[in-house]
């Protein structure tokens, strides 16, 4: 059982963020044990030949049997949406001494693998190999399409998250993310059943620290650090991660189809969740020029509305979207 103790202004400050850098990392799961993420299995035969160039001794070493993971490679996100090549340079800038324990913690009922053992002799040399690799695997496998799609997931959970907090507030987000975690107005408590790797017990004081929650593609429930004296975060699963092996669906209801074209009819199918031009050609394989057309149609008419995050424009479908979709 793991315990979230919340003082007066720490439910607040509790916020959310997603991160790059703990998305990739937890990616190697996949390769450790694909049968534990069935909906990542397209994107394994896909990236496999190119995975395979990669220094892959490490990368795979980064993950314990136990599919624990060193915490020093998924720190918590300083803001709602990082980019990877800041996180990694923060990585870089890990002391060295905390590779050590990390490794040790991570591996605590396994034997370290050779290339660990090795690299852990000289803790700083090690950490540049990691950074490396990290940097590599992330440029050839991940950030050309798998990366996209992803964030379109993550984009979406945070959305809908949002709508939960603001209509059954704190009580119906947390018991949204996961149906063990339990909330009384003053402690969250998750109480892990029937795990396969079972976390270690923990009373972790907010204490003025804030909390934040970080959806992923690679939970099968809510989880934190193996260290308790990290500031605190909770990682969840994201909300709608088995459509990453989805292709695009096609223009579906031949009405639908004649009356706005295969193309529109498959944007207005495809934004029954928030998403931005740049996330929908990817999804689609087509150049944001073009959706942005499509996109400008649709709006005009009515069947969209859009908000603004961050620096893209995000757009879903309206009510008269909806009815026209059903």
């Amino acid at each position: 059982m793991i315990e979230f103790r919340f003082v007066v202004g720490d439910l607040a400050r509790t916020s959310f963020a997603y991160s790059p850098l703990q998305e990739a990392v937890y990616s190697l799961r996949c390769w450790c044990d694909p049968a534990r993420y069935p909906h990542q299995r397209p994107w394994l035969r896909r990236l496999g030949p190119v995975f395979r160039q990669q220094d892959t001794e490490l990368l795979t070493a980064l993950i314990a049997p136990s599919l624990w993971i060193p915490d020093f490679l998924t720190p918590r996100p300083d803001r709602p949406r990082p980019a990877f090549a800041e996180q990694l340079r923060a990585l870089g800038r890990t002391p060295p001494h905390v590779l050590v324990s990390d490794f040790t913690a991570a591996y605590a009922t396994h034997p370290l693998p050779p290339v660990v053992r090795r690299g852990l002799t000289d803790p700083a040399a090690f950490l540049a190999r990691v950074v490396d690799a990290l940097a590599a695997y992330w440029r050839d496998c991940l950030a050309p399409d798998w990366w996209p799609r992803v964030q379109t997931v993550l984009e979406s959970d945070l959305a809908h998250r949002g709508k939960v907090l603001a209509e059954a507030g704190a009580g119906g987000l947390f018991a949204s993310l996961d149906p063990r975690l339990t909330w009384n107005g003053e402690v969250l408590t998750l109480v892990k059943k029937f795990d396969r790797h079972p976390w270690p017990e923990a009373d972790i004081e907010i204490g003025g620290r804030g909390l934040v929650l970080i959806p992923t593609m690679f939970a099968l429930g809510a989880h934190t650090n193996i260290d308790p004296v990290l500031p605190p975060l909770l990682c969840y699963p994201a909300r709608g991660r088995a459509t990453i092996s989805e292709t695009p669906p096609p223009a579906t209801g031949e009405a639908l189809t004649r009356l706005l074209g295969a193309p529109r009819a498959r944007l207005l199918h495809l934004l029954r969740e928030p998403a931005s031009t740049t996330e929908l050609a990817h999804r689609l394989s087509v150049t944001p020029g073009a959706v942005s057309q499509h996109l400008s149609v649709l709006y005009d008419a009515g069947l969209l509305t859009r908000t603004r995050s961050g620096r893209s424009v995000r757009y879903v479908r309206s009510e008269l979207g909806e009815r026209l979709c059903g």
